[in-house]
């Protein structure tokens, strides 16, 4: 990653308010091990932050410019406060503009801004590289704007400014997960009450790669909501018998006593949803244990309901993880993300990884796409990394 403090500045010489200085924040990637594709608003969900980052330094200007510079891409985008809105072409820098509306919208003033966006957190995979940018951009705003306010306030202020400025409200959970993970735990995340509860990671010499399939994907969005839709309808048909029904409900009971005459399709969906609800309650409890082998069968469990059940997966992920979980030393694997496509992660003993490489020489081989693994470890939540003077910059 970048010097972004010395990229800042060279950048941007001579349009910094040098009294205020710069203010540099970073954020996780984030991966959901287990419950994406949960209840929409009322999910619970498996996750973990891990080592792979975005930086965002941002400097008061002098004039009344809004100026974007993505280190990585060599990209500059610009604006001002008055046609500040979301523009498709300007991609990455929607993420900090996001940001700078929720700040005005709650009434701070703000004059011109120069910010840097750096990192090395994989792109379109599923690990959160726009809500990283949010948060790290939140948190390098606040800190020169309003170094009082909460994490709560900062979120609620996030919240509204997502469904303003882009007409929806999706990273809301992941706001919560980035700003309070912690080194060394897993995050149980509930969307429905939306708090926090920590698992600790357990010290068993597993490591945890990431796999991009490569596999290109088209019309996901598309599917995703056919199955959102398929959800509300069937637990619309559920609520017939338990009135104001959420699949919650149905997690310590026997759900298929419920499930009448629902289409197939719609059972399909539902009876994923209050798996997986019920498979992450279980990790808890092997975790807790430091039952490992309960972990993993939970995990591929959880990808087998994703292909058969949810129906998110396709065959070159699926190959990798029927591959993968072949391999003496291999804890479990699954997808991650979206799906139909993008990324899985899995969990081994390090002697395992090079038997692990080789079976992606033969996925290439039989796919025609080049994988790219990543090897990665827990990782502390969002933090402010500089506030100060230009010359202390150490970022």
């Amino acid at each position: 990653m970048k010097d972004i403090g010395t990229v800042h500045m060279t950048e941007y010489e001579g349009d910094i308010d040098y009294n205020e200085g710069i203010a540099i924040a970073q954020a996780p990637g984030r991966i959901h091990l287990m419950g994406e594709h949960g209840e929409r608003g009322a999910a619970l969900l498996l996750s973990l932050c891990i080592n792979r980052y975005v930086r965002v330094a941002i400097s008061l200007r002098k004039d009344t410019s809004l100026r974007f510079f993505a280190a990585d891409l060599g990209e500059r985008k610009r604006t001002t406060m008055v046609n500040l809105k979301y523009k498709r072409e300007d991609r990455w820098a929607n993420f900090i503009k996001v940001v700078i509306f929720a700040f005005h919208e709650a009434g701070y003033p703000i004059k011109g801004l120069s910010c840097t966006l750096s990192g090395d957190i994989p792109q379109q995979v599923g690990l959160a590289s726009s809500s990283a940018i949010e948060i790290a951009a939140a948190l390098a705003l606040r800190s020169l704007l309003a170094p009082d306010m909460d994490d709560e306030r900062l979120i609620q202020l996030l919240e509204e400014a997502q469904a303003a400025f882009f007409g929806r409200n999706d990273h809301a959970i992941d706001y919560h997960i980035l700003l309070k993970a912690k080194k060394g735990n897993f995050v149980v995340a509930d969307e429905l009450r939306r708090t926090i509860q920590y698992i600790a990671f357990p010290e068993d010499g597993y490591q945890l790669v990431l796999t991009d399939s490569r596999v290109p994907r088209f019309g996901v969005e598309a599917e995703l909501k056919d199955r959102r839709h398929d959800l509300k309808v069937a637990l619309e048909l559920l609520s017939k018998k338990k009135s104001g029904a959420s699949f919650r409900d149905f997690v310590k009971e026997d759900f298929m006593e419920f499930m009448g005459n629902l289409p197939e399709e719609l059972r399909r969906r539902s009876l994923h949803v209050v798996r997986e609800v019920r498979r992450i309650t279980e990790i808890e409890e092997a975790l807790k244990k430091s039952d490992m082998v309960a972990f993993g069968r939970a995990i591929t469990h959880s990808h087998e309901s994703l292909r058969d059940l949810y129906e998110v997966s396709c065959p070159e992920v699926d190959w990798l993880v029927k591959r993968s979980i072949e391999i003496e030393g291999v804890l479990g694997s699954r997808m991650t993300g979206q799906g139909f496509g993008g990324c899985i992660y899995t969990f081994l003993k390090p002697q395992a990884l090079e038997e692990y490489e080789r079976r992606l020489e033969d996925y290439e081989r039989i796919f025609g796409f080049k994988p790219v693994i990543y090897v990665v470890k827990d990782s502390e939540g969002a933090r402010l990394v500089h506030r100060g003077p230009l010359e202390m910059v150490g970022a």
